[in-house]
């Protein structure tokens, strides 16, 4: 029943409470909306999508990552990297203080994660989402230096299809995640794949806060 156009607007309203986000994500659903905005519910089609397997990484992103600076870690500063994907954007963002909360709630109640670059001591880049089941719905990510989250999406996604993860949802493309292996499927295919792969497992060690790189 979502729209056409705007492509994928569903519903407007409520709130963003742990059970109603999980709600909303366990059915394909997710909130976006600008400051001032009631909160708007989207269900996309068609739905950017990535293959942990699938990842494009470039020759010269294979170079860099072979004498990569950077240390990559997960769970170790979750709210530091919520503030990192909110600042720093011409275009303004739509992490306003309603949206942080929420997602440090839900990582409170270990339902969303962080994977954190760091160049010596300094968080240079990182990307945040939800996890459910064997999908990930990756939410934001930010750079502060070279690479710094493509070296993030292509750290975790070697981490997750190691944990039996199977799919990473990007919601919607755009360039920088077409050039790093995102595609887009129809919405029926991807509430295919909630309705199976959010109720399977992971490996119990995927979310444990630990250094991956």
């Amino acid at each position: 029943m979502a729209l056409r156009e705007p492509n994928g607007l569903l519903a407007m309203g409520g709130d963003l409470s742990p059970a109603r986000l999980m709600n909303a994500y366990q059915r394909g659903i997710f909130p976006w909306f600008s400051p001032g905005d009631p909160i708007l519910w989207w269900s996309p089609d068609p739905r950017a999508v990535m293959l942990p397997e699938s990842f494009h990484l470039s020759r010269s992103m294979a170079r860099f990552h072979k004498r990569s600076p950077y240390r990559v870690t997960m769970n170790h500063a979750f709210p530091q990297v919520l503030e990192g994907c909110a600042s720093g954007r011409q275009e303004g963002t739509w992490i306003t203080f309603e949206v942080k909360r929420a997602w440090l709630r839900l990582y409170e109640l270990g339902h969303a994660h962080s994977i954190e670059v760091w160049c010596d001591q300094q968080l240079v880049g990182g990307m945040y989402g939800l996890a459910l089941g064997q999908i990930f719905c990756g939410e934001s990510m930010f750079s502060r230096q070279e690479n710094a989250s493509k070296t993030a999406l292509w750290v975790f996604a070697q981490h997750f299809l190691a944990h039996q993860g199977r799919l990473i949802d990007c919601q919607v493309l755009n360039p920088h995640t077409a050039s790093l292996g995102a595609v887009e499927i129809p919405r029926v295919d991807y509430l295919q794949y909630v309705q199976t792969l959010a109720w399977q497992p992971v490996s119990e060690s995927c979310w444990q806060t630990q250094t991956l790189f």
